[in-house]
């Protein structure tokens, strides 16, 4: 059986190990032996762009952040979601993870960073928020497992009370906020409604039609928010799943 092949490797701030492999074809990102993301199963970062950018096509002077390249999957289709004259602000802190999407050698995302309505800059994506009160249609944040499952200390900001209070600030009115999560979590729910947002939760698989559920939490900044249509890609949930310590499985 053909073995995963390490391509790269990188350090996390908090100093954990980040490697980039490749098997058959097929690239995955993991941090201290556990994978965070992988081509396998990306259908939910795609849904998360597409829950998050619905109803934004034809809205004038659209600005939206993204906190976490990964594989390039959630901006892409952030990218196929959007008008000509949107901007895209990617959010990435690792340069490394930055190189490995530029690499046209890997079917990442080299040709949607390359887009004239993206934005990328190297840095938290926590400090963007802070520094964008007012400025953003719509935030999306996969830079974890999710609040209850951080691989990461230092992403831990953007799951608190404070954190959630910023992101509020950083929406424009009616602007909404889309974490993924691996699993469901309803004191992070209770959490976004106590920062003054109105929450949604939607589910979405790994893959298209199979594996496992992941979570979405939508919290919209309740001030004149318009009425937006759901993602068509929304799935019909299955029976409720069990929390796994994994990603994207």
């Amino acid at each position: 059986m053909k073995k995963w092949t390490t391509l790269d490797s990188a350090q996390t701030p908090d100093g954990r190990s980040l490697v980039f492999a490749e098997h058959d074809g097929d690239y995955s990102i993991s941090v201290g032996g556990a994978e965070l993301m992988s081509t396998r199963r990306h259908h939910s970062e795609e849904v998360l762009a597409e829950v998050a950018c619905a109803g934004l096509r034809a809205k004038k002077d659209v600005r939206i952040l993204i906190g976490g390249l990964g594989l390039g999957f959630t901006l892409k289709a952030a990218l196929n979601a959007l008008g000509p004259a949107a901007k895209v602000v990617q959010a990435e802190i690792l340069p490394a993870v930055i190189a490995w999407n530029r690499n046209p050698d890997y079917p990442l995302g080299c040709t949607a960073l390359q887009d004239p309505r993206v934005i990328l800059v190297q840095q938290d994506v926590a400090k963007v928020i802070r520094e964008s009160p007012g400025t953003f249609d719509a935030i999306m944040l996969d830079v974890d497992n999710g609040p209850a499952a951080l691989t990461a200390d230092g992403n831990r900001g953007l799951y608190v009370l404070g954190g959630l209070n910023a992101v509020r600030t950083a929406l424009k009115p009616g602007g909404c906020v889309v974490y993924w999560a691996a699993a469901p979590d309803l004191p992070f729910e209770r959490l976004m409604s106590k920062a003054g947002l109105q929450v949604e939760v939607q589910r979405a698989r790994a893959h298209a039609s199979s594996g496992s559920w992941h979570t979405l939490y939508v919290g919209r900044n309740a001030a004149a928010a318009p009425v937006v249509q759901k993602a068509a890609a929304k799935q019909k949930p299955a029976a409720k799943p069990r929390p796994t310590a994994g990603r994207k499985r």
